[in-house]
């Protein structure tokens, strides 16, 4: 057996190695979700350790929603990886490239248009992948997110929204492909290092520009107004000395009620987004019991949607919490850890391309994914880093998952040193509650999932020995 695997050519070689390290961590990663699914299953009552800072109601209903999302995630994940297996053992990746070219060609495109065939090619991959992905996604927002009282979205809504995020996404990705298969083309021996360049200026671009010209196609934006918890947010930032311009509100409860908070913004222009689920005074959710003037049947319509449509009431975190929670993010700044990670992207993006550069003239690569005669750029580019870079690219996902959390602690210690600690105890309390957070979680999952450490953990890093 050794000896006629030795014996195949070196394309066949790459591609039965790509494909036993894709199912290896595929099973990995099931095994990793049987032990978690083994704890939400045997795991009925709230540990003694959690009696003071959960019910067993809400320790119940966090149980059984993780279960579905474990349960959801496995059948997901099968079907992704068989239907990843399936492209490449029917030659899926070169039989779509062959129709994208008659697809140009029809528009007077010949073989020479390389880029034009590469954006045909990458739209109708991306479109493949939605329609594929859709039922999906339908089940998990108007089945799970709806039976534990998530989505906030109807199913009009929901179709909108999809077809807005693939004509934004097109938007976005079309040109910026096209403009790095050209930089590759001409870029000569040094390519490697003006894409790497060009990439990361995208990037930054669209982080400045995200906010406040891209989010608000999906979301809307307001300004928190003027009072205590504007006035308080504004005190912490200056203490620190955070540059801070605007604070707004995000609507975030027309999708769901889970919460969120967040800073954005380069040098002396930072923003702070807090989502409306986060705030216990200003989320829409905590108001769904008041009936508004309205016709008898829109009343009874809404009645009847608050009875099937469960609601998490009184959800999100007072203005003290609310600051104890701006305090932890406002430590990732402080602590230079959005910069770290901005560093340790890029390094690996420049390490990519680079690596990207010695193996693109392999035509064994090419070969392996049915590609004999020709080797585009674009084709290459998905080998590479989505096939050949695999294994890095899993011990680099565990790494950065490592720094997270103790990223998340040094953060956590930062508001605690801000005299919120009591503050952001009750507000991690209170968010794993209103999202559901499963508070037990099995030690090998956690190590390798786990970018944000544990609640219990966490607790009592805030507490210290008083927690013991």
């Amino acid at each position: 057996m050794l000896q006629e695997i030795l014996a195949l050519p070196v394309e066949d070689k790459i591609f039965y190695a790509v494909l036993v390290f894709s199912w290896t961590v595929y099973i990995w990663e099931a095994y990793l979700a049987y032990r978690q699914r083994k704890i939400y299953r045997t795991t009925m009552h709230v540990p003694t350790e959690l009696g003071k800072i959960m019910d067993s109601e809400t320790f119940e209903k966090s149980r059984l929603y993780q279960l579905d999302k474990s349960n959801f995630g496995f059948w997901s994940g099968l079907y992704s990886e068989a239907e990843g297996t399936l492209i490449l053992l029917l030659g899926g990746i070169p039989f779509l490239w062959k129709v994208s070219g008659n697809l140009t060609a029809r528009f007077g495109f010949g073989p020479e248009y390389e880029i034009s065939h590469s954006l045909a090619f990458l739209m109708l991959a991306t479109l493949f992948s939605a329609f594929t992905g859709l039922p999906w996604s339908l089940y998990n927002t108007f089945v799970i997110e709806e039976k534990h009282g998530f989505n906030q979205q109807t199913l009009g809504f929901f179709l909108k929204d999809a077809l807005k995020k693939f004509a934004v996404t097109q938007c976005i990705l079309l040109p910026v492909t096209s403009l790095l298969l050209y930089i590759i083309k001409i870029g000569g021996d040094y390519f490697f290092i003006y894409a790497w360049l060009f990439t990361l200026i995208v990037s930054l671009i669209l982080v400045t520009i995200y906010a406040d010209y891209i989010a608000p196609l999906f979301d809307k934006f307001t300004p928190l107004p003027d009072g205590e918890l504007k006035s308080e947010i504004e005190s912490m930032a200056k203490s620190i000395y955070f540059p801070l311009t605007k604070v707004y509100v995000v609507e975030g409860s027309k999708r769901s009620s889970h919460s969120n908070a967040y800073f954005y913004g380069f040098f002396k222009n930072k923003r702070i987004v807090l989502f409306d689920t986060l705030l216990e005074d200003y989320s829409p959710l905590n108001k769904s019991g008041e009936k508004e003037p309205g016709t008898v049947e829109e009343n009874e319509e809404v009645a009847n949607e608050s009875k099937s449509k469960p609601k998490n009431k009184k959800q999100g975190c007072s203005n003290p919490e609310v600051l104890a929670v701006l305090g932890h993010e406002l430590g990732h700044w402080k602590l230079g850890h959005t910069v770290k990670n901005i560093v340790i992207s890029q390094m690996n993006s420049f390490l990519c391309f680079f690596l990207f550069a010695v193996l693109i003239g392999q035509k064994e690569l090419f070969m392996a994914f049915g590609f004999h005669d020709i080797q585009p750029t674009l084709i290459g580019l998905m080998i590479i880093f989505q096939f050949i870079f695999s294994p890095y690219n899993e011990l680099l996902s565990f790494c950065l998952t490592v720094l997270s959390r103790r990223f998340e602690f040094q953060a956590d210690a930062f508001a605690s040193s801000m005299g919120r600690s009591s503050e952001l105890y009750s507000a991690l309390i209170k968010l794993n509650k209103d999202n559901l957070g499963f508070p037990v979680a099995d030690w090998l999952f956690s190590m390798w999932h786990y970018s944000h450490p544990p609640l219990l953990e966490r607790l009592r890093a805030l507490t210290g020995p008083k927690q013991d």
